[in-house]
C-alpha cells in the first residue's frame, strides 16, 4: 500500500469516527501534565528577536521557558529541529474556509444575528490544508454581501478533533460589516436598498439608530423595574437589535470590509458618531493614502500582499500599502481570504520584505502577532513567550521564503501535523490502527 493509499484511508477512518461521535483526543486530553522540549531551532520570537540554538520548554499546551540550551525536564518529550526555523503559528484573520455555502446571509443587507458556528463544518479539508501551510489560528467571518453581517468564530486547525475542540476557548466575539461594491451589487440586483454607496450608509445608520431606541427602551424599562414600577411593560426582545446593541456597547470587535480611501474615512465617521471602535479594516487596499488617519484611530488592516485589480474599487491598490501603512504607524496584517493563500501566507508576508523593505520581525509579525492583535487574542497567541499558547511551526527552510515549508505544526503543546509521517501527516491516526 503506497502512501498516497494509506493516507487516504486514514483520512477517511477520521472522517467515520467524527461522525460516529469519536474525535481525536483534543488538546485539552493529551497535553494535561504533558512537557515537552524543543531545542536546537532557531527560535524566531516575533517580539525579542531570535535565538540561536534556542530551545522552548512546554507545560500542559502553554510555554514555560524560552531561551539558549534550556536543561531538558526529566521525563520531557524532546523535539529535535536539527537546526531548523521555530516560529509561532501563523494566524489568519480573514478566512471563509469550512462555512461552505453559507458564508453569505444574502436575504437582508442587515443581518447581525447571523452566528458563523452554526455553519462551521469541522471536517472541511481546508483546515487541514491551512494546516499544513502552518496556520494555526483563524478567523471566520461572515461575507461582504452585507452593510452588517454576522458573528465570527475563531478556531485553532486541530484538524482531526470534534468541532468544539477546534474553538479558541476564551477568544472575544467579533463582527463583519461591509461596505462598497458587494452590498450594492447584491441588493442593487434585487431592485432594492442599498444599490449605491449613498444607499449602504443610509442602511447602515438606520440599522444603528434602530439600536440605539431597542437600547434606551430596555434602559428605561429596567430604571422602572428598579423604581418598584410594577405596571413597567418589558420591551420585546429582538436578536438582530440585540447584536447591534453589543455593537454599540463596544462587545463586539468591529471587521469591516472596505477598500476606497473616502470610505474609510466614512466608515470611521460613522463609528464615532454613534460611540463604537471599527478594529480593523479587510482588504484595505487604499488605506496607503489614509494611513495616518487610521493610525490615529488605532485601527489595524488586513490586507493582501499583492492582489489587486479584480474589480474597480481594487484598481488603486499597490503592492507597497502594507509597508507604507506600517510605517505610518498602522498595525497591519496579511490575510489569506482564500482556501489557496492560506497554505503560503508565510510567502505572502515575505512579499513585503520586497515591496517596501520590511524587516524579518516586520514581515513575521503581519502573520502572527498583528492578526492575533486584530481577532483579540494577541495575549494567548501570535509570539513565543513565556505563558502563551503552545501554537508553533518547525520549518524545513527558511520561512520568509518559497523554500520554507513546514515540517510540523504543534497546537497547545501537541503535534498535530508531522510530514514525515504516512496519512497526510496526521499523528493522530496511525498505520495499523
Amino acid at each position: 500500500m503506497n502512501r498516497l493509499t494509506i493516507g487516504l484511508f486514514f483520512l477517511s477512518a477520521m472522517m467515520i469516527a467524527s461522525a460516529a461521535g469519536q474525535p481525536a483526543p483534543s488538546s485539552a486530553q493529551t497535553a494535561a501534565h504533558k512537557e515537552v522540549l524543543i531545542k536546537n531551532a532557531v527560535v524566531m520570537t516575533v517580539t525579542r528577536g531570535n535565538i540561536q540554538n534556542g530551545s522552548v520548554y512546554i507545560k500542559d499546551g502553554k510555554i514555560a521557558g524560552v531561551g539558549a540550551n534550556l536543561k531538558v525536564p526529566q521525563g520531557a518529550t524532546v523535539i529535535d529541529a536539527g537546526g531548523k526555523y521555530l516560529t509561532p503559528g501563523i494566524i489568519d484573520s480573514h478566512s471563509h474556509i469550512a462555512l461552505d455555502d453559507d458564508v453569505n446571509e444574502a436575504t437582508s443587507p442587515v443581518t447581525p444575528q447571523m452566528m458563523m458556528i452554526d455553519a462551521f463544518d469541522y471536517q472541511d479539508k481546508a483546515i487541514y490544508r491551512g494546516l499544513a501551510g502552518g496556520v494555526t489560528t483563524s478567523l471566520l467571518l461572515h461575507g461582504s454581501a452585507n452593510m452588517i453581517g454576522g458573528q465570527a468564530i475563531v478556531i485553532k486547525h486541530k484538524y482531526g478533533a470534534g468541532r468544539d475542540a477546534m474553538l479558541f476557548a476564551g477568544a472575544p466575539r467579533s463582527i463583519k460589516f461591509a461596505s462598497g461594491e458587494n452590498p450594492k451589487r447584491v441588493y442593487g440586483s434585487k431592485e432594492q436598498l442599498p444599490s449605491t454607496r449613498m444607499g449602504n450608509f443610509a442602511v447602515q445608520r438606520e440599522a444603528l439608530v434602530q439600536a440605539q431606541d431597542y437600547m434606551r427602551e430596555w434602559d428605561e424599562y429596567e430604571a422602572k423595574v428598579k423604581r418598584g414600577d410594577k405596571e413597567a411593560k418589558q420591551p420585546k426582545h429582538d436578536l438582530k437589535l440585540e447584536a447591534l446593541a453589543d455593537v454599540l456597547r463596544g462587545k463586539l470587535l468591529v471587521q469591516i470590509h472596505c477598500y476606497r480611501a473616502d470610505e474609510l474615512l466614512t466608515e470611521m465617521e460613522i463609528a464615532k458618531e454613534f460611540g463604537y471602535k471599527v478594529r480593523a479594516f479587510h482588504h484595505a487596499l487604499e488605506a496607503y493614502k489614509v494611513a495616518d488617519k487610521l493610525a490615529a484611530s488605532d485601527v489595524a488592516i488586513a490586507t493582501f500582499s499583492d492582489w489587486w485589480g479584480y474589480k474597480n474599487e481594487a484598481w488603486d491598490a499597490i503592492p507597497w500599502n502594507a509597508v507604507i501603512s506600517m510605517r505610518k504607524g498602522v498595525r497591519v496584517a496579511i490575510k489569506s481570504d482564500s482556501d489557496d493563500f492560506a497554505r503560503r501566507l508565510n510567502q505572502e508576508a515575505a512579499k513585503t520584505m520586497r515591496y517596501g523593505g520590511a524587516t524579518e520581525e516586520e514581515a513575521l509579525k503581519m502573520i502572527t502577532l498583528n492578526p492575533a492583535w486584530i481577532i483579540g487574542v494577541e495575549d494567548r497567541v501570535g509570539s513565543i513567550e513565556v505563558g502563551k499558547d503552545a501554537d508553533f511551526v518547525i520549518w524545513d527552510g527558511y520561512p520568509l521564503s518559497s523554500y520554507g515549508v513546514p515540517e510540523k505544526v504543534l497546537i497547545d503543546g501537541d503535534v498535530y501535523f508531522d510530514r514525515s509521517l504516512p496519512g497526510f501527516g496526521m499523528p493522530h491516526y496511525k498505520e495499523g490502527e
